[in-house]
């Protein structure tokens, strides 16, 4: 883990904690929680890592804050 994504995986579980619902990613992503659902139920390359992310307690989905940051920051640096 690089330190870009360890200052975004502090940033998150700062705000979100280490679990983050559905309208917490789409804060986060700076999405309408709706939007964001439709663009997850896809399939594309992006439902896809964000689906790797996702943990489900009981009907509640909720998203790993670390794997999270690791998925912006690639998209951020697609070179790396």
């Amino acid at each position: 883990m690089n330190a870009i994504t360890e200052q975004m995986v502090n940033i998150l579980i700062k705000k979100y904690g280490p679990f983050m619902s559905i309208d917490q990613l789409a804060d986060a992503l700076d999405r309408s929680p709706e939007g964001l659902r439709i663009t997850l139920m896809r399939d594309s390359a992006v439902s896809r890592q964000f689906k790797c992310a996702r943990s489900k307690v009981g009907r509640r989905v909720y998203f790993n804050a670390v794997s999270v940051a690791e998925i912006m920051t690639a998209s951020a640096n697609p070179a790396h």
